[in-house]
């Protein structure tokens, strides 16, 4: 299909126009109260099941969309942008889809692939433990086989869809002793029908409101020996830090989001807002926070849209995607600070959107590695490139 002016193509274009219109009508309008009482949007994800979301980055032989990777991320910028909560109850979702295309046997693609791209299989991902977040290797939840099943006990945190997803792909470790680490670990598909895997407690937050985050204890959990990732011990963590990329992807689009709904909402308050006698997008002061704020959103923008290519062409982007999520997030942080004074005494009321935004913004700057582990990640890489 022919591509238009701005690279897309027309299908492309539809879609993200599609999601860009469901945003407008289905969640700006009730986001603001959900987010406030801290609410589960049952009404926006059973819409989103009956619209296909569930399978937009699902390949068509499973049922799904089969959307590129550039496409997913303007994807979730369009939704972040009216709510970032609800990318959440997806990214975790299409991480999952992503393992399973990626690594997963022909049997367990046929398995879960069709249920999850309706949504009746509602997955998460779960790396992250009590004591360790962006030290993936420190992980201590144990698998152990016996009699042709996994016998799993430990506990994740920071679960996101962690009661309401049916399937969560889970970094365990099969050979405590295995040296370096990463090589005793391995994914399992810890699926909730199986007794001893529950949520323990949700997290309350300071913002990411309306989407669970919660503990989970596995407890003598256990799973059938044929819901381990690719069926072969050993390649957890590399399939996991494969994912991993696709999630920074998406919370650089998310920060690009609320960074554009910041910037949207101070524009119009500015054009509304009169101090001795004209608009303040009158004053130089304003305009030159406008005129940043807009030109780092398309930077940020960019450079997300960048790291989606790479993934589509099946490179390595642990650096795209790294650069994409540090300047993306704290870019967002920026704007949406910005904003907030921009809006002044009403940008601290939780009457105005951007009190919410001001909360969500710090998240980002922590999930899927923290930025100061993106940091280290870009050095490392551009040293390494640069030894040829």
């Amino acid at each position: 299909m022919a591509s238009t002016m701005d690279g897309l193509t027309t299908e492309q274009r539809d879609v993200i126009a599609l999601v860009r219109d469901f945003v407008e009508r289905e969640i700006i309008p009730v986001a603001h109260h959900l987010e406030y009482d801290d609410t589960y949007p049952e009404a926006i994800v059973a819409k989103m099941k009956e619209l296909g979301f569930f399978g937009f980055a699902i390949d068509e032989q499973w049922g799904g969309a089969g959307l590129n990777m550039e496409t997913y991320a303007r994807v979730c910028e369009e939704i972040a942008r009216g709510w970032m909560s609800i990318t959440g109850v997806i990214n975790t979702h299409f991480i999952v889809a992503f393992l399973l295309q990626q690594f997963g046997t022909d049997e367990q693609r046929q398995r879960f692939l069709p249920k999850m791209a309706t949504g009746e299989y509602h997955a998460a991902f779960s790396m992250s433990e009590p004591n360790c977040g962006s030290d993936v290797q420190a992980i201590r939840t144990r698998a152990v086989r016996d009699n042709g099943e996994y016998v799993i006990d430990g506990t994740k945190m920071w679960v996101t869809n962690g009661e309401r997803s049916t399937v969560v792909a889970t970094l365990v470790k099969t050979d405590p002793s295995a040296k370096p680490a990463h090589k005793g670990m391995a994914c399992i598909l810890a699926e909730k029908r199986y007794p001893g895997l529950s949520a323990s407690k949700h997290i309350n937050k300071l913002g990411y409101k309306g989407v669970e985050t919660t503990e989970l204890v596995f407890d003598g959990n256990r799973q059938p020996e044929a819901n381990l990732l690719g069926g072969v011990e050993g390649r957890g963590f590399q399939q996991m830090m494969a994912a991993i990329e696709v999630g920074r992807i998406n919370v650089a689009a998310r920060g690009v989001g609320v960074a554009q709904r910041a910037f949207e909402l101070a524009l119009a308050y500015a054009q509304e807002r009169q101090t001795f006698g004209k608009p303040i997008a009158e004053h130089q002061a304003i305009q030159f926070k406008l005129a940043d704020m807009a030109t780092k959103i398309e930077a940020a923008r960019l450079l997300t849209q960048k790291a989606a290519r790479t993934k589509d062409r099946g490179e390595r982007t642990d650096l795209e995607s790294g650069m994409a999520k540090l300047f993306a997030t704290e870019t967002c942080m920026e704007v949406v600070n910005e904003a907030m004074r921009i809006h002044g005494g009403y940008g601290f009321s939780r009457e105005f959107e951007i009190e919410q935004l001001y909360r969500d913004a710090p998240l980002l700057c922590i999930g899927e590695g923290t930025n100061e582990i993106q940091r280290i990640i870009i050095a490392k890489r551009l040293l390494e490139k640069a030894r040829g």
